[in-house]
């Protein structure tokens, strides 16, 4: 922490022409005493560092140092500002100020980006007009349960768990190997130890985590397991007509052209990879649909509404 405290120090500094040593304590969570130390660190590092005592004084970088930032260009750091944010939604929101605080110019909010040669410097706003919630309403128990699984990855450790699914609930240990942002929800993906086999395990149904002591040998994964959408194949194949009412409901969930207009609604032929979802899915127009195809999932929605109408006899 020490190093990156540091080179945080050393951002501030280049950014701006003068920062007293209350504000760094307070914008790296430290005291002034450790600030003190940190600046004689730096000065032993060769870099000029001068500090001024009494009214106007503070800490600044010596005049003529220099940090070349023509690296970015303005679109790739609007970028990457972006990326940042949404990362943030999700993980300890300290860990992204400070990241996004090395790209923040002279505190204004704006990161500042050199051109070539004969343009002048643009800034790009840290207060990017793409806002990505990767959270939604769980983020506490979302982001300790990624914050543990992190760890466990870096430092090869087995984790465990208990997981809740469609056939039930049972405990599982796996050697985690990547979190993955898919489909709209988190993953953790891992080599099952119950199962003997690839798995991928959704964040929301998966309750009382730990990180285990016993460490794991890294496996090779094979090519085939890293094509996280072959996960979850298609094969169940619907065809339903919809009333004209839930076109923007298709269009909302499968895009623009995913019906054919038909003399009966909205011809509707598309792969599924689970029954319960597509069955509550299915369930959610309510009489406005009609499955075709297949026999099976039509039974089920039969069934499924006699249960619902014997509630309210």
């Amino acid at each position: 922490m020490k190093l990156d405290r540091l080179l945080g120090i050393i951002t501030v500094l280049l950014q701006k022409d003068r920062v007293t040593a209350p504000e760094l304590a307070k914008k790296f969570e430290v005291n002034r005493r450790t600030i003190g130390r940190d600046i004689d660190a730096l000065c032993l590092a060769g870099i000029p560092v001068v500090t001024r005592q009494g009214t106007g004084g503070g800490i600044s970088i010596a005049e003529g140092f220099k940090l070349d930032k023509s690296v970015l260009t303005a679109e790739e750091l609007s970028g990457i500002i972006a990326a940042l944010k949404g990362i943030g939604s999700i993980t300890e929101k300290t860990q992204i100020e400070r990241t996004l605080e090395k790209l923040n110019a002279n505190g204004s909010g704006r990161a500042g980006v050199s051109q070539s040669a004969g343009q002048s410097n643009r800034a790009v706003s840290l207060r990017e007009p793409i806002i990505i919630d990767l959270a939604s309403h769980y983020k506490g128990q979302l982001t300790e349960k990624i914050e543990t699984i992190k760890r466990a990855v870096i430092e090869t450790r087995l984790i465990e768990f208990d997981y809740f699914y469609e056939k039930g609930d049972s405990h599982r240990r796996i050697e985690p190997y990547f979190v993955i942002f898919q489909w709209s929800s988190w993953y953790v993906f891992g080599f099952c130890l119950e199962r003997r086999d690839w798995r991928m395990f959704k964040l929301l149904r998966l309750w009382n985590l730990k990180l285990c002591v016993e460490n794991y040998n890294a496996r090779a994964i094979p090519q085939k397991q890293r094509d996280f959408n072959a996960q979850f194949t298609d094969d169940i194949k619907l065809v339903a007509v919809f009333e004209p009412s839930e076109k923007y409901k298709l269009i909302e969930s499968y895009g623009l052209n995913c019906y054919t207009e038909t003399d009966e609604g909205l011809r509707m032929e598309i792969g599924f990879t689970n029954r319960d979802f597509l069955v509550n899915w299915l369930l959610g127009f309510g009489g406005r649909v009609k499955v075709l195809e297949p026999d099976c999932i039509a039974d089920e929605i039969k069934i499924e509404a006699k249960k619902i109408l014997s509630r309210y006899k």
